[in-house]
């Protein structure tokens, strides 16, 4: 079989676990390299109770798999999300099935899709005002203080008079991110964040840009990204604002921040690593992002994808630096838990092996209901007023998969 025919097969098996994906009882995973559909549940990964659920994931994760295989099971993957924090639940799952095929293609010329919400409401959390205060505060705490970055966050609640057909969104995300990580994994029922109100069945939905981290054998990659501006339609413009963002020193202090905490995160673990010494740019369809590919060869082999998820988690360029103090100054200014939003998204086998996005870009939603997330990275020199545009340009990659990006204001 030539290799062209096999591509085309593998692309059109992507194509078939696409439109088969069902929310309720799927996992859907798409990186720019394969694309997973993982349906049913043979066993789930326990949750320990405590402030700190990720502690011991991983051992957790090894017992249910080597459970699983003993049990005759020949699915040895774990797949689902882990959160911003150990106060929620991570969902991960051993899949009844699993299916896998080469990268989703899509025909550009294909029509495109109606919005999939006539009728709807739209509230944000934090209001606009109330974000720009926060930005504020947070800058504040970095002149008085160690605090060197705080990512801060808003979020937009979307609800629909129809049902959100999840499957289509699905698909609107895939096309239009194609060189990202596309996913949706069934979360369980219960409350939003900080609401107390019971939701029924919950699908996190989205389409990141950023690798957190990806193990095969012993090689190591981490994507992160830190440093953004938002796209423009006008081509002239947008080479400008690529051009501005890649020698802005408040965008490369930023992502040098985050470059040394992953840095230091896996070093422990590999006996090389390649730390590139600048930035390049990528870009999806609503940003312009700067970008360093970091390379490493494991020392051990039972090191797992999870465990330096797990060990970068969270970075950053999602957090702030330091750690603490950024997830302090996080909890006192943003006014809702972030649950599975900034945490990670993917698998992890029996191997060790998998591939871990970092959750951006994404919503959490029910039957008529969207609750999108946007942050941006607050450091010294930035303004309110700039951080609170980023945070909107960054909603579109949602809003515009649901057929709202024209003429809606988050």
């Amino acid at each position: 079989m030539s290799a062209t025919v096999l591509e085309r097969e593998q692309e059109s098996l992507a194509a078939q676990l696409l439109r088969e994906y069902a929310a309720g009882s799927s996992f859907f995973f798409a990186s720019p390299k394969r694309t997973m559909l993982a349906r049913g549940v043979f066993a789930t990964v326990p949750h320990e109770g405590g402030t700190d659920s990720m502690a011991g994931l991983p051992a957790r994760v090894a017992a249910v798999l080597d459970a699983s295989r003993e049990a005759a099971h020949d699915i040895p993957v774990a797949v689902g999300a882990v959160p911003f924090d150990g106060r929620v639940a991570a969902q991960l799952v051993v899949p009844l099935t699993l299916q896998r095929a080469g990268p989703l293609v899509f025909d550009p010329a294909a029509p495109a899709q109606l919005p999939l919400a006539a009728k709807y409401t739209m509230r944000p959390v934090p209001e606009p005002a109330a974000y720009l205060d926060g930005v504020a505060a947070a800058l504040k705490l970095m002149q008085e203080g160690p605090l060197r970055k705080v990512v801060l966050s808003r979020s937009l609640h979307l609800d629909t008079a129809t049902p959100i057909d999840l499957r289509q969104l699905l698909h609107n995300l895939a096309r239009r991110n194609p060189h990202g990580y596309t996913f949706a994994v069934d979360l369980p029922p219960g409350s939003e964040p900080g609401s107390g109100a019971g939701t029924g069945r919950r699908t996190l939905i989205g389409a990141s840009p950023e690798l957190l981290v990806s193990r095969s054998g012993l090689q190591v990659i981490a994507n992160p990204l830190a440093g953004s501006a938002a796209r423009s339609p006008d081509p002239v413009e947008d080479q400008a604002r690529a051009a501005r963002l890649s020698t802005s020193p408040k965008d490369l202090h930023e992502h040098a921040v985050v470059i040394d905490a992953v840095a230091e995160a896996l070093r422990p673990f590999c006996k090389t690593l390649d730390v590139p010494r600048g930035p390049s740019l990528v870009s999806t369809q609503t940003m312009w992002h700067l970008s360093s590919r970091i390379q490493g060869e494991l020392k051990d082999p039972s090191i797992t994808s999870l465990t330096l998820a797990l060990a970068m988690h969270p970075t950053p360029a999602v957090c702030g630096h330091p750690t603490e103090l950024a997830h302090e100054a996080i909890g006192h200014i943003e006014p809702f838990q972030r649950g599975y939003y900034t945490g990670t998204v993917g698998w992890c086998d029996a191997n060790g092996d998998g591939q871990w996005a970092v959750t951006i870009r994404c919503a959490e939603a029910d039957e008529h209901t969207l609750r999108l997330f946007a942050g941006a990275g607050i450091v010294v020199g930035s303004t309110p007023e700039s951080e609170l545009a980023e945070t909107e340009a960054k909603f579109r990659t949602m809003l515009q998969a649901m057929g709202l990006g024209a003429g809606v204001q988050p």
